[in-house]
């Protein structure tokens, strides 16, 4: 129990933090979206390695390494979540936040789906009822914004393709956040070296409380994903599940009550019918996880007799 609880403390902790980050991006302009994930590369990767070295880790880096699946999946993990970044401050930043919300909450959806396309699992009726309403969420908001909500979508694609191969590998969470890190930490090094000498760059050039909030980009960026990872390896799916909600209610939050961005009724109907979906799929994740646990306590009887 000590164990579920730590995990739970981790992942809602992961899940506010995650929730904050509308209102600390905004603080980081004049940077632009690729400056601001290429600080959050390098800063977040030698926090890290600070934190590896603190807890004498280095062993478990090195056998990832030498893992060549492991590598590979962390790499793919790594691309993934840098498009996420990229897409999360381009829509927080061009006034985007509630859009930046909905991709969160379709998350769960999109995850049965990868589910279904990548280990060919087969969906319960109530699965399939939750799906079909997300889809038509899509659509209604599609023709509200007059485009499809592709950021949302984006947002929801990567994070959901990211949390799968998560699930692929049993790493650690510092030392697979470290090799997912140091894989992008090139390109990041490269775009910040392009920035800075064609004269874009803003770190160093618009203040020192411009660059420490830059150089804090890394933590921020570090401690969720990390006590996400933990969490993950502690508690139930089911458990996550319904934790992740958090994130996308303070985002849509602060996205029409701090933001000011437009609510139209049309709007308001599309992100009804994702709240119907996602009820109907949590209604459905915990009478199957109830019956899981009944299953297990009824198999163990016989075992303690």
């Amino acid at each position: 129990m000590d164990e579920r609880r730590l995990g739970t403390a981790a992942g809602l902790s992961a899940y506010l933090l995650w929730g904050c980050f509308p209102l600390y991006f905004p603080l980081l302009e004049p940077a632009g979206g690729l400056e601001i994930v290429a600080h959050r590369v390098v800063w977040s990767l030698l926090f890290v390695a600070l934190l590896l070295t603190t807890l004498r880790r280095w062993p478990l880096v090195r056998a990832a390494v030498a893992d060549r699946r492991t590598l590979l999946v962390l790499a793919g993990a790594s691309l993934l979540i840098a498009a996420n970044w990229l897409v999360f401050v381009y829509g927080v930043n061009s006034g985007h936040v509630v859009e930046t919300s909905l991709g969160y909450f379709i998350n769960p959806l999109v995850s049965v789906l990868l589910g279904v396309v990548v280990f060919s699992e087969r969906l319960r009726r109530l699965q399939w009822v939750a799906v079909g309403l997300a889809a038509v969420a899509v659509v209604v908001l599609t023709v509200d914004h007059g485009r499809p909500p592709w950021i949302a979508l984006t947002l929801a694609a990567t994070f959901g393709a990211y949390g799968l191969l998560k699930k692929l590998v049993r790493v650690e969470a510092a030392p697979g956040l470290f090799v997912e890190t140091a894989v992008t930490v090139v390109p990041a090094l490269v775009v910040l070296g392009v920035l800075h000498g064609t004269g874009q760059g803003t770190a160093g050039n618009a203040g020192t409380g411009h660059l420490l909030l830059l150089v804090a980009s890394g933590v921020a960026t570090a401690v969720p994903l990390l006590l996400f990872a933990a969490a993950a390896r502690r508690i139930p799916l089911s458990t996550v599940g319904l934790l992740q909600y958090v994130t996308p209610l303070m985002q849509l939050a602060l996205g029409v009550f701090v933001f000011h961005e437009p609510m139209p009724p049309a709007r308001l109907a599309g992100f009804a019918i994702v709240w119907a979906a996602l009820a109907v799929f949590t209604v459905d994740s915990l009478r199957t996880a109830r019956a899981a646990g009944r299953r297990a306590a009824a198999e163990q009887v016989p075992a303690a007799a």
